[in-house]
């Protein structure tokens, strides 16, 4: 059976994106049946149904990320490749924390360039090695999408670096973009062929494939499906500045849960789906979820950890691979400060050099003494600004060494070649202090390594030697992911060279007792918050994310990475007119209730009368005696009044019911509890004390109810003035008859015991106290306080309705509600209505006597 989701899809890149050419041969599915799943071909314009049952019992994840955590080699016969797992690759590591049984897939690039006759053979090679699936990207794309989109573009704006100009960050290149996505469905293309989209998860990694949800998404629309971020995620403020912002926000919300690795990049998350896309979260229970179309996406904050095992078997091996004695001879009488970072613009390691210089000038007594080793990484990116960062560091150890050193003696030991991690761990060791003055990092795990290395391995030599109270020290940016669970760090602003020179000396001139204290509380953290117990934590919150995938029923809609899928009750669908019509045909006894604002009317539309059409249709439906039609609104009975002045026959609730009348030429009725407004001169000052302080808010005065609006107001702001307003008015209001609630953009007071619900009861009860029970119940609303209605109509009793009764209570919009059915938009909601009209009947029938009008 076929999805009926995606049949009518367009192919997701059709027409913007470069065509991606097929594979030449397809992987055979890892299952426990054999069999080769052709059908899955992305470039077939039908997609596959999630509804089949999978022939596999066993879960498997399949893990996505741009690099395999595998090393390649040429064969020194040139005749082939040889393979071996990364043993530094956190995708390797992470398998500590899935459940043992749990089968690991891999899908990622390789570091080297594989000729296209040897693709088929590789791959089929690393698949039953080591079950890892490459995905091939051509020349052009991957220089595009890799050193393109991602080093250019997404790598400076994620780490706050604005493209201001052409020679600084450079502009916006849509072709980039285009090969970005071009490369992410050739991922998704890998994935498909080894997918059981019934058993599997996939859990994606980093910045470098943010829209592959939306192609896996599209396929199988129950896919449970992770993500997570290794890099930050910028303030709303630098992130909107990306041109394809929506696209890649809306592409991450086909996950099931998002992960951060601190509260601030998930916070800006967060705030970017507010300001950019209008979604608000919720945090239930300790969990924070957004609602997107009626699935929970859950956002988890979880800083990554170290593999303990692979730093400790190396603090085991180091003495034997790097003589730790020899480094101590070395600087033998010196304090060390150890750096170690890759060569990037985001490092800060221009900055340390210039602390280092400014702790010798301030301390003269380090003279001498004090040695900053730093260790550069091999960069990763390429660029004018990183060749400039590259010589400013070479001038200032020149510099530096020049004025400060002397015979014997070299204040910045600067080491530009790539090292191994026992050798990294051996400096570790006989370092008093690690710097990190990175301006902005997502993580940076180097202060951990630093911690377990100091606290040495039992068996090891170098461990001997450090015999007594392990001890350590930190001095750390404030702008790394891993600072805020460093609680005994010295937190620093790199920029500020002056106050870096002086923690560094206070790291080093601290006392042994104190640095012992902040070193055991930091290894107890970094002992227990390893890389196992991250993807753990990560794994059972997607479980649970994802438990209800298969109760809930989904639809696809959107094209192109407008593309999300809507989950919904199983009892919840769409209105068929022909079921309506055929309901409304045969029913004798009908009522109608219609909210006005984003049912009849657009929420859109600026001029809000309703137009010629839509009063043409309400009358035709009031002409018919056997309809009872009522337009339920929010809105001031003035407004109401005049508008639907032409239907005669029409009844009104305005101001959610306080005023009410049967037919126009009835009087308004009020049918509040009480007509004490009193409380509007108690309310109203506080209202204005807001709309003074909140740019872009406004009081709405109704008869019966004061309104203060905040759509036009700064999202975050305005939503935590509406919060803290609810509650300076219900405290204000605690004794007065009113209901304080808080609505869309909107806080608003109003009596108490007034409500559409109220609205609905009364004229039901008014038709059955008639001896006119409906049998055709017609309700429908698009905001919250629609849903009073639709809960009145679920639980009404027969004394209100007929036996035979057909009730339909219809949201707009799909999206979840206590209605049982919905209508995609207001041009849907007019062409039902417009059908009912034609299918009324004008003959006479015997009306609700005035006596029974409420």
């Amino acid at each position: 059976m076929m999805s009926r989701s995606y049949t009518n899809l367009l192919d997701l890149a059709s027409g913007n994106f470069p065509v991606i050419g097929r594979e030449k041969k397809r992987l055979p599915r890892v299952m426990t049946v054999p069999g080769v799943i052709s059908e899955l071909d992305d470039d077939q314009a039908n997609s596959v149904s999630s509804d089949v049952p999978s022939s596999v019992i066993q879960d498997r994840v399949i893990i996505v990320a741009n690099q395999l955590p595998v090393k390649a080699k040429r064969r020194p016969d040139n005749k082939g490749w040889s393979f071996s797992w990364d043993e530094d690759s956190l995708l390797l590591q992470l398998k500590d924390g899935l459940p043992e049984e749990m089968e690991v897939l891999y899908v990622g690039s390789l570091r080297v360039e594989i000729d296209l006759t040897e693709q088929d053979d590789v791959s089929q090679l690393l698949l039953d090695r080591f079950k890892c699936v490459p995905a091939f990207l051509p020349t052009d794309i991957l220089n595009k999408f890799y050193h393109g989109f991602c080093k250019q573009h997404l790598w400076p704006l994620f780490h706050y670096m604005l493209p201001f100009s052409a020679n600084h960050g450079g502009r916006f290149d849509r072709s980039l973009w285009e090969a970005y996505v071009a490369a992410n469905k050739i991922f998704s293309q890998r994935v498909i062929e080894i997918l059981n989209p019934e058993d599997d998860f996939v859990w994606i990694h980093d910045y470098h494939l943010m829209v592959l949800p939306t192609f896996l998404r599209r396929r199988f629309n129950r896919l449970r499906m992770g993500f997570f971020l290794h890099s930050p995620f910028p303030s709303s403020e630098i992130y909107r500045t990306l041109p394809v912002r929506e696209e890649i926000l809306k592409a991450l919300l086909n996950s099931d849960l998002i992960g951060f690795h601190t509260f601030d990049y998930a916070r800006h998350f967060l705030s970017c789906c507010s300001r950019m896309l209008g979604l608000e979260y919720q945090s239930k229970r300790g969990y924070i979820g957004l609602e997107y179309y009626g699935r929970t996406v859950g956002i988890k904050i979880m800083p990554v950890g170290i593999h303990m095992g692979q730093i400790e078997s190396v603090l085991r091996l180091a003495d034997k691979e790097w003589r730790v004695g020899e480094l101590r001879q070395q600087f033998e009488g010196k304090t060390v400060l150890l750096g170690v970072d890759d060569m990037d613009i985001f490092k800060g390691v221009n900055l340390k050099l210039l602390a280092m210089e400014q702790l010798l000038k301030q301390h003269p007594k380090w003279q001498g003494r004090a040695v900053l080793v730093q260790i550069a990484n091999p960069a990763r990116g390429r660029g004018k600004d990183l060749e400039e960062i590259q010589a400013e560091i070479s001038s200032s150890c020149e510099r530096i060494n020049k004025t400060f050193g002397r015979p014997g003696y070299e204040p910045i030991v600067f080491i530009d070649r790539p090292i191994s991690l026992s050798e990294r761990t051996a400096y570790y060791t006989i370092a008093e202090c690690v710097v990190v003055t990175a301006v902005r990092d997502g993580m940076n795990l180097t202060p951990y390594e630093y911690i377990v290395s100091r606290q040495g391995d039992s068996g090891s030599e170098s461990s001997s030697e450090l015999s007594g109270p392990k001890k350590s020290m930190l001095v750390v940016s404030e702008f790394i992911g891993c600072s805020p669970s460093l609680s005994g760090a010295i937190r620093i602003n790199p920029w500020n060279v002056e106050a870096t020179a002086e923690a560094m000396n206070e790291a080093i001139s601290m006392a042994d007792s104190e640095k012992q204290l902040r070193h055991e509380k930091h290894y107890r953290y970094v002992s227990t918050h390893d890389v196992a117990y991250w993807s753990r934590s990560f794994f059972q919150d997607m479980e649970r994310t994802c438990k209800d995938h298969f109760r809930r029923r989904c639809w696809g809609i959107g094209l192109s990475f407008g593309f999300r899928v809507v989950a919904l009750d199983p009892n919840f669908r769409k209105l068929s007119i022909d079921a309506i019509e055929s309901a409304y045909i045969k029913s004798k006894h009908r009522a109608i209730l219609l909210d006005y604002d984003g049912t009849v009317m657009p929420q859109t539309s600026i001029n809000k009368s309703p137009s010629e059409e839509v009063i043409s249709i309400i009358d035709m439906l009031c002409s018919d005696d056997k309809n009872t039609v009522f337009v339920v609104s929010g809105r001031g009975k003035d407004s109401l009044g005049k508008w639907f002045a032409p239907c005669k026959k029409l009844g009104i609730a305005a101001e959610h019911g306080y005023f009410m009348r049967w037919r126009a030429e009835e009087p308004w009725r009020t049918i509040g509890q009480s007509n004490d407004f009193g409380w509007v001169q108690m309310a109203e000052p506080v209202m204005k004390l807001y709309t003074e302080s909140t740019d872009g808010s406004y009081i709405e005065t109704k008869e019966s109810a004061l309104v203060w609006h905040h759509r036009d107001a700064d999202p975050g702001f305005g939503s935590t003035q509406a919060k803290e307003m609810l509650d300076h008015l219900e405290s204000v209001l605690a004794n007065e008859p009113v209901a304080v609630k808080r609505g869309q953009s909107i806080v608003e007071v109003k009596p108490q015991g007034v409500s559409k619900g109220l609205v609905a009861e009364k004229i039901f009860a008014a038709m059955a106290e008639g001896g006119k029970q409906a049998d055709f119940v017609l309700c429908i609303g698009d905001d919250r306080s629609d849903e009073d209605m639709f809960e009145i109509i679920g639980d009404a009793m027969t004394s209100v309705f007929s036996s035979n009764s057909s009730v339909f209570a219809c949201t707009v919009g799909q999206k979840p509600s206590k209605a049982k059915y919905y209508l995609d938009d207001t041009t849907e909601v007019i062409t039902m209505l417009e059908a009912l009209a034609d299918a009324s009947d004008p003959s006479p029938s015997p009306r609700i006597e005035e006596g029974c009008s409420p």
